[in-house]
């Protein structure tokens, strides 16, 4: 039996130039094997449009991956803090990131130099010792790392 050489290459040509077109969609998915793509936010800026960036990106990276396909945290400390307090003008956008399944926490080292108590921060955020240590440990632990 003769192969056409040519056809055979043309075939080839025109697989892999469609598995081009199908990866390179422009459209971010979930890794493969069911593992989440897993992002760290940094908000350490006293600044209510960042502070407003953050949460904007962490909700087009849900919008973007579909639900349940990305594990967010936003990792706030220094002057970022006043983001948590219960008088911060972002306290109903943190309310529903909340809702929407994105881990919010504060520093506790920020918190104490700042004589900030639980009770001066919005319901139901987290709390972790030390915020960079927070950061450098989800980075080690494979998060993409965000500071908007």
């Amino acid at each position: 039996m003769k192969i056409n050489h040519w056809a055979a290459w043309a075939a080839a040509i025109a697989l892999l130039s469609f598995g081009v077109l199908v990866a390179g969609s422009g459209r971010a998915q979930a890794p493969s094997g069911g593992v989440k793509n897993r992002i760290v936010f940094q908000v350490s800026d006293a600044d209510p449009v960042k502070w407003n960036l953050a949460l904007n990106n962490a909700r087009n990276v849900q919008e973007d991956l579909g639900p349940g396909n990305a594990e967010l945290e936003i990792v706030v400390y220094g002057p970022g803090i006043g983001m948590l307090k219960k008088d911060s003008p972002a306290g109903g956008r943190i309310a529903q990131a909340l809702n929407d399944g994105v881990k919010v926490v504060a520093c506790e080292n920020t918190m104490r130099g700042q004589k900030l108590t639980y009770e001066d921060m919005l319901p139901n955020i987290g709390y972790v010792p030390a915020g960079v240590v927070e950061l450098m440990q989800k980075q080690q632990q494979g998060y993409a790392y965000i500071r908007p």
